[in-house]
């Protein structure tokens, strides 16, 4: 498999429709999706040679998406500032270039825009999982 190009790991929200469709967010330069599964540690006194042992199957898992970038004044960008200021629960979708689409109900914990006098405007954000995701392979 060749390397893939960074511009195109997309972040996209939903519109919340009956049949829903996504749109970009513009102008993000850095995105990153993490996935994260808290361990369940059951060792006790018996375990063999009191080394650590895990519950497999158990604990909780989660995931993040964080993008930063130019401010475009998109159309996703109004969809980004109701999901903040009413603090509703979204359908996202992370496009993974030749690997696949992750989709699910994310919640917008941080939204941040910055403009320093002598460049152009930013905007960051952080999403925190709030449910099942879905995957669906390229």
């Amino acid at each position: 498999m060749a390397a893939q190009k960074g511009k195109d790991l997309l972040i996209k929200i939903g519109d919340g429709a009956a049949s829903e469709s996504f749109a970009t967010v513009a102008g993000l330069r850095s995105t990153a999706l993490a996935f994260n599964a808290k361990d369940v540690d059951i060792t006790d006194a018996n375990s063999s040679g009191q080394w650590r042992e895990l519950l497999a199957g158990a604990g909780v898992k989660s995931a993040t998406i964080t993008g930063s970038g130019v401010f475009k004044d998109s159309s996703a960008d109004a969809m980004l500032r109701a999901a903040f200021f009413d603090q509703t629960l979204v359908n996202w979708q992370i496009a993974i270039p030749d690997f696949g689409i992750v989709t699910g109900p994310f919640k917008l914990t941080s939204l941040q825009y910055e403009g320093p006098y002598d460049g152009e405007l930013k905007i960051s954000l952080s999403l925190a999982s709030s449910g099942a995701l879905t995957f669906a392979a390229s």
